[in-house]
């Protein structure tokens, strides 16, 4: 196995309320990088306990801390991350300890020797609840099916980039659960590793079954970009038809019933429910479709970031 001296290994962490694991963290750390040159980024994502305190109380010279002004949620605190970092490879993980740190040098060793552009980790025997496992079979089995692309563990925050890969990702409101799948749409090779996972050490999860309903939608959203992006019509146009012979069909069904067998349609709930909710759907999934893209185009148009950071602290003081 290569060991990478010269190379800057940039550690993005997102924090939210993890006070009792950060400084154990930093510790495993260090511990399983000695001899790499590493800086570790922790994102405090606004939390409300004691967490930035603990990471300041460290005084440690490889620790940064970026302190957003207010909950942005996980996939812009990674993105503060990634935009800070200098490494010329990122690595992303959580930081409630359910990541082995230890597992970083195998996985960059499949990045340096096999020139591969992200190495992403399969959790064996994954330590979490049903609560938790079920969105995430959902979002595994929605990505293969929809993308062809056969990873087996998108969940896994412990993932290795390179610098240009991980620079290209835009992301926003919660695409972090599909940041593989983006670097596969920027053309990366990607390799897949079995890691250590472990039950939380402290704290609470952030997640529940809510997640599903969050992984269909930004799943339809990346579906409609990677498909139809550049040719939309080919999606709406295809949709509209369907509608209008789905129309037709209703109208024809009623038109034998009023004049084949005499029936009145008038205040039939058919006539007028089977048009509302037609039309309803589609404005709301169009008009999703046309805020997002709204959104992308406001602050890339500009350079803008969609979060902001009130301070950043390098081994507790104030960089």
């Amino acid at each position: 196995m290569t060991l990478i001296t010269d190379a800057l290994l940039s550690l993005v962490i997102p924090l939210y309320n993890e006070e009792d694991n950060v400084a154990l963290l930093t510790q495993k750390i260090h511990d399983s990088l000695g001899g790499y040159n590493y800086q570790i980024i922790y994102i405090d994502d606004c939390s409300q306990d004691g967490t930035r305190a603990v990471v300041n109380q460290m005084q440690d010279n490889k620790v940064h801390l970026i302190s957003l002004k207010k909950n942005y949620g996980q996939s812009l605190a990674l993105a503060a991350g990634i935009d800070y970092a200098e490494g010329e490879y990122i690595i992303t993980m959580d930081g409630d300890l359910q990541n082995d740190p230890a597992d970083i040098p195998k996985m960059l060793a499949e990045v340096v020797n096999d020139e591969y552009d992200v190495v992403t980790g399969i959790r064996q025997k994954r330590k979490d609840s049903l609560i938790k496992k079920i969105p995430s079979k959902i979002a595994n089995f929605m990505v293969r099916r929809s993308s062809k692309l056969d990873i087996k563990d998108n969940g896994c925050a412990l993932k290795i980039f390179t610098r240009e890969i991980a620079k290209e990702l835009n992301l926003y409101g919660e695409m972090h659960r599909f940041i593989t799948l983006l670097a596969h749409l920027e053309g990366a090779r990607i390799k897949q590793v079995p890691v250590a996972h472990y039950a939380r050490h402290a704290g609470k999860s952030k997640y529940g079954l809510e997640r599903v309903f969050k992984v269909v939608a930004d799943m339809m959203l990346l579906l409609f970009i990677r498909k139809y992006f550049q040719r939309p019509i080919h999606l709406f146009g295809i949709l509209g038809v369907l509608f209008v012979i789905l129309g037709i069909l209703i109208n024809m069904y009623l038109l034998i019933v009023k004049y084949g067998l005499g029936e009145e349609i008038g205040n039939r709930p058919l006539l007028i429910f089977g048009l509302m909710f037609i039309l309803a759907g589609i404005q709301l999934f169009t008009i999703g479709i046309v805020m997002e893209l709204l959104i992308r185009t406001y602050y890339e148009s500009q350079s803008k970031r969609p979060y902001r950071v009130q301070k950043i602290t390098v081994g507790g003081q104030v960089s």
